[in-house]
């Protein structure tokens, strides 16, 4: 087990002590999801307020970097502490670019509407998080981090390479 998998199940483990009928509604990974989603999107926001503070960026420009940084953090750490993937990374890391878009149109665009309506940029930025919560939850779970099992015909592939002369029945 690597670091990253005993950090998850640190993370998550009192998932398993819930009745079962609780868990059918909240597996790990959605608690661990949760959870990082929570420390990231407080990175994002602590950068927002730094950069505003330091900086004189226009706001969507301070938006942009502060939730790009904390989606490329989150998608590190969902990727070995959460899902536990050891999947090849480039696949993972294309399909969450193409999440990591649909997510950043939604909170630049509700972030700073909000925000020029007149609402605080940290307050409109919660409220644009709500907004890409369960989207960014879904894709990564069933699209981006999804476990496939290995295709039959390349099992049985690597089976004949590994001992050609053992018998089909031995090889369970």
């Amino acid at each position: 087990m690597t670091a990253a998998e005993r950090a998850g199940d640190r993370l998550t483990g009192w998932v398993l002590r819930l009745p079962p009928r609780l868990r059918r509604y909240l597996p790990r990974e959605l608690a661990g999801f949760a959870m990082l989603g929570a420390f990231t999107f407080t990175v994002d926001l602590v950068l927002l307020t730094l950069l505003r503070h330091f900086t004189h960026l226009r706001f969507p420009v301070a938006v942009s970097i502060a939730y790009l940084t904390a989606f490329a953090l989150n998608f590190l750490l969902n990727r070995t502490v959460n899902f536990r993937s050891h999947a090849p990374v480039g696949r993972q890391a294309l399909r969450y670019t193409v999440v990591a878009f649909g997510d950043y149109a939604i909170t630049v665009g509700v972030t700073s509407g909000l925000f020029h309506m007149g609402l605080d940029g940290r307050v409109a930025r919660l409220i644009a998080a709500t907004f890409v919560a369960g989207f960014t939850y879904s894709a990564s779970r069933w699209w981006v981090f999804r476990d496939r099992p290995a295709p039959a015909a390349t099992i049985a592939a690597a089976d004949a390479t590994a001992s050609p002369a053992a018998p089909v029945a031995a090889r369970d």
